[in-house]
């Protein structure tokens, strides 16, 4: 075994957009299980918009990444040594072991992965955490019926993804937000969207609120909203009465150091956006899925069925090496993934 294992911490915080600058890698000492722990090395490691908000020392529904600490993360690892007897070394395991090539943690605070159910990769992705996230919000939140129009936002990533093929499994019409036209046409032709509009070719939130309406006849009943911005700008005039809205994200003004529904022009747009919500008995509920993992083996059970069954679909976009982790986490904030942004640091 290797004395040394490589991990990649804050070296600061952020003042408006993440730089490479911020993140700096490091060789430290291979740590040792203590009683009832594992040691791991890390397969895969999930980047997601999340991660942003960690960079921030601000107050939120988790505390941030330290100065100096291991930049926080979800992976699939391989156990190579324990001290517990629900784990054993050759385990396949799920946990929040960082940006590190290895890692400790109690066997207890570990999801032991089937490598024959699917690829290990899918555990942080479409079996992971953010598939997870995308059935519950619109199962719990969106309280789907046959029939109704469904919006979502960045609708050929993870979350989106899932949110999008099982509103169409549930009878809906789909229509996605996406930046750039072959992610419209993958949310079309092999993720089944009814229609999927391409943002970066929208001036501005009134060309994007003409295209929804033409492609939403009937309004809006469900916005999962993942992105903010000009996104959520043009959704709310065309949602129906009783429409609900489950808040996922809002990747738009992550780098704002605030949140407020500002457009283009500068002006608040929040009192348009209350009244809205009034007028429209809209229901708008955030949720963290930390609070929701009772519901985890549902969910497991539901989407893994369909992706036996060949009615889920997922892509993945891998990026190469720890060291490439900084580079792939900038260019996702900025939309530059395709699929589940994964980062693969083992063979297994």
């Amino acid at each position: 075994m290797t004395e040394t294992m490589k991990r990649i911490v804050l070296a600061e915080r952020p003042n408006g957009a993440p730089r490479l600058e911020n993140f700096r890698f490091e060789q430290v000492a291979m740590p040792e299980p203590g009683d009832g722990e594992v040691l791991v090395r890390v397969l895969y490691l999930s980047l997601d918009p999340y991660m942003r908000g960690r960079m921030d020392d601000v107050k939120s529904y988790a505390a941030p990444v330290e100065i100096g600490a291991t930049m926080e993360g979800g992976c699939v690892a391989e156990v190579i040594a324990s001290n517990s007897d629900r784990l054993k070394p050759g385990d396949i395991v799920n946990g929040m072991f960082g940006w590190a090539s290895h890692g400790v943690l109690p066997a207890n605070q570990l999801r032991k992965v089937d490598p024959d159910v699917a690829p290990v990769s899918t555990a942080v992705g479409v079996l992971g955490m953010p598939g997870f996230t995308g059935w519950l919000g619109l199962n719990e939140y969106g309280r789907p019926k046959a029939g109704e129009t469904l919006v979502v936002g960045a609708a050929t990533g993870a979350v989106g993804s899932m949110v999008g093929q099982l509103a169409k499994i549930y009878g809906l019409r789909v229509v996605g937000v996406a930046g750039g036209a072959d992610k419209c046409a993958f949310a079309v032709n092999d993720l089944g969207f009814d229609a999927c509009i391409d943002h970066r070719a929208a001036a501005d939130a009134s060309a994007l609120r003409q295209q929804l309406a033409a492609e939403c006849p009937d309004g809006i009943d469900i916005y999962f909203e993942n992105v903010g911005g000009k996104t959520l700008e043009a959704v709310l005039p065309q949602m129906n009465v009783a429409g609900r809205i489950p808040i996922c994200g809002m990747i738009a003004w992550y780098d704002l150091g605030g949140l407020g529904l500002g457009g283009g022009d500068g002006k608040d747009q929040l009192p348009k956006a209350w009244r809205t919500i009034l007028v429209r008995r809209l229901s708008v509920n955030g949720f963290i899925i930390t609070d929701h993992y009772d519901r985890f083996p549902d969910f497991l059970k539901e989407a893994g069925g369909y992706i036996r069954d060949g009615r889920l679909h997922y892509r993945e976009d891998i990026a190469e090496g720890l060291e490439a982790a900084p580079q792939a986490f900038l260019d996702m904030l900025k939309g530059g993934n395709f699929g589940k942004q994964l980062v693969k640091i083992g063979e297994l």
